[in-house]
């Protein structure tokens, strides 16, 4: 089902939900999969002014010079490379720090989603959400403490972490 959203430019477009695992969190700040060098024009028609890229750049999927690609179309990058067997607290920190350093429209991808959803739903706790509101929408994704990935324990314990 595609909805309809106010993209930055004041006009209505489309959410392209067939971006890989496509999830809009709130006007403001979308996330997804992998994306494509055809996503990047989609995502500034949508009024993304920033990317926050979690995959690793090596990975065989991932979008190479994504962040001077996105340059071209004035949309600021960051990447923080979490490694998905090794999630560490100091990249849970960094991608805060750059999720909260701007109100500007945000996209945060990684190469399924799964890393991103595990970082909003320890977000999402630390700000208050209640657990079961976070926990679905990461499970829209995955679910690390029931999904047979060998990495899903490691997140299950990661996203255990959160800090109060």
């Amino acid at each position: 089902m595609q909805r309809r959203c106010w993209g930055w430019f004041d006009r209505t477009v489309t959410d392209p939900e067939d971006i890989r695992a496509w999830q809009r969190l709130s006007p403001a700040v979308t996330t997804s999969g992998r994306i494509e060098d055809k996503d990047i024009g989609r995502l500034a028609e949508l009024g993304v002014a920033r990317v926050i890229n979690l995959a690793m750049d090596d990975h065989p999927e991932a979008l190479a010079d994504e962040g001077v690609k996105l340059a071209e179309r004035g949309i600021s990058y960051t990447h923080i490379p979490v490694p998905f067997d090794a999630p560490e607290e100091a990249h849970y920190r960094a991608f805060v720090t750059a999720f909260e350093g701007s109100a500007a429209p945000v996209h945060v991808h990684c190469i399924a989603n799964w890393r991103v959803s595990a970082f909003f739903y320890r977000y999402h706790r630390e700000r208050g959400m209640d657990e079961a509101q976070a926990r679905t929408l990461m499970e829209r994704q995955w679910s690390p403490t029931t999904h047979s990935h060998p990495a899903a324990r490691t997140w299950a314990a990661f996203i255990a972490e959160r800090k109060a």
